[in-house]
């Protein structure tokens, strides 16, 4: 089953490699989407694939990378829509 969600991820996720290791979980996943910083210092990422994919990638955001520290994770479903393969936005 197809599903899409958007991920706000809040901690220190920035400048410790989070989207570069985010876009690997999510293609290793086999996810389409995308992953960019917010100003307030969060990321945000928006993943759409199989429904058991997308779980396991929520759950890879919980944990985080290696020098990244998750404190907060708000997420939303969305309607599934057509999405590029998985990049980084700058």
């Amino acid at each position: 089953m197809l599903s899409q969600f958007e991920i706000k991820v809040s901690g220190r996720v920035q400048g410790v490699g989070f989207r570069a290791a985010a876009r690997r979980q999510a293609r290793s996943l086999r996810l389409k989407g995308w992953v960019e910083n917010l100003a307030n210092g969060s990321v945000r990422a928006v993943v759409s694939g199989d429904s058991e994919h997308c779980a396991h990638f929520i759950k890879w955001c919980r944990e985080g990378s290696g020098y990244s520290w998750v404190e907060r994770v708000d997420i939303k479903e969305m309607k599934p829509e057509h999405l590029n393969p998985f990049e980084i936005i700058y």
